[in-house]
Formats: C-alpha cells, sequence, structure tokens
C-alpha cells in the first residue's frame, strides 16, 4: 500500500462510503448476472424479476431473484367438425356394397363422404384409416366412428385434403 491514503467521505456515523469505481463494478457485475439468468433460463414456467435491498452500511449488492409464474391451462384441442372433413371411401374386399353401406354410417354420423369404390393394388394389412398430418384428429374419430383400429399416414395416391378409408376382409368381424 502507498503512504498515501486515500481520504473518502463518511455518513454520519463515520462509516466510508464506497468509491464510485467500486458501485460501478457492482452494477455492473450484478447486470451481467442478470443477463445470463435472463438468456440462460432453459425452463419455460419461470420468470425473472428484480428485487432492490434498502441500503446498509455494507456495500449495496442488488439481487435478482426467479420466481416461477403460474402455469398456463392446456389448451383444448378444437373439436373435429365432421361436416367440415371430405370422406373417400374404399372396398378392398369381395363383400358388394360395403363400401356404401359405410358411407352410409359414415354421413349418419355426420361426416362429409365424397366417394366410394373399390380400392385395387397395394397390399393393406387390415382396414385403415389414412389421414394428410392436418387430419391426424379427425382421422381417429372417424375410426372410433367406423370401428376401425388402423390409422397412419396418407400415401400417394391418396389426396391431402381428406380422409382416405380402405376397407378389408377384417372390417367389421
Amino acid at each position: 500500500m502507498s503512504s498515501q491514503s486515500v481520504k473518502r467521505a463518511r455518513d454520519e456515523r463515520g462509516v466510508a462510503f464506497p468509491s464510485p469505481l467500486v458501485i460501478l463494478s457492482i452494477v455492473a457485475v450484478a447486470m451481467a448476472g442478470i443477463a445470463f439468468v435472463a438468456t440462460n433460463n432453459d425452463s419455460p414456467d419461470r420468470e425473472m424479476s428484480t428485487v432492490s435491498q434498502p441500503a446498509t452500511s455494507e456495500t449495496p449488492s442488488p439481487t435478482a431473484t426467479i420466481a416461477p409464474t403460474p402455469k398456463p391451462k392446456p389448451k383444448k384441442k378444437a373439436a373435429v367438425e365432421r361436416d367440415k372433413v371430405y370422406v373417400e371411401i374404399y372396398n378392398k374386399t369381395a363383400v358388394k356394397g360395403l363400401a356404401g353401406s359405410t358411407a352410409t354410417k359414415a354421413t349418419d354420423v355426420g361426416w362429409q363422404v365424397v366417394a366410394t369404390d373399390n380400392w385395387v393394388g397395394g397390399n393393406i394389412p387390415s382396414a385403415t384409416v389414412y389421414y394428410p398430418s392436418r387430419l391426424k384428429d379427425a382421422a381417429k374419430l372417424l375410426a372410433k366412428d367406423l370401428g376401425i383400429e388402423r390409422t397412419v399416414p396418407a400415401v400417394d395416391p391418396m389426396r391431402g385434403d381428406r380422409l382416405t378409408v380402405i376397407l378389408t376382409a377384417d372390417y367389421g368381424s
């Protein structure tokens, strides 16, 4: 230490005030810590808030606390509007009229059946509802309505704006 001493201002009790450089350093470190916590918070359920403390005779130190935020209520999935979903039903069995009778069953519960026909080609392991990704929930509901256990993403040449039902020999058994 040098032989010269630095005179600092004192309060009425004789306690020396910290130098401006010390105060700036403390504030800079505190702000860096807050910035670090704010940018590296991996939990979406937590929110950062600052709490200030009253000045004491010791060096002031701003602190940050992390308080949990209330969890938002899960949003309900939009209900499937059967009458707004196009459905095509195909028969891949030897049972005549199976696609038509299944279409009637689907229409009776509100589905918009736009086509029925026979399906030729391909290996379909069991009755299946095929869906484009945006209609996955609708496919599950249609499968439930028709008593079909299998739902899978649509493949070529199926259309991307509707559900495709292919009935096989296991349907209804």
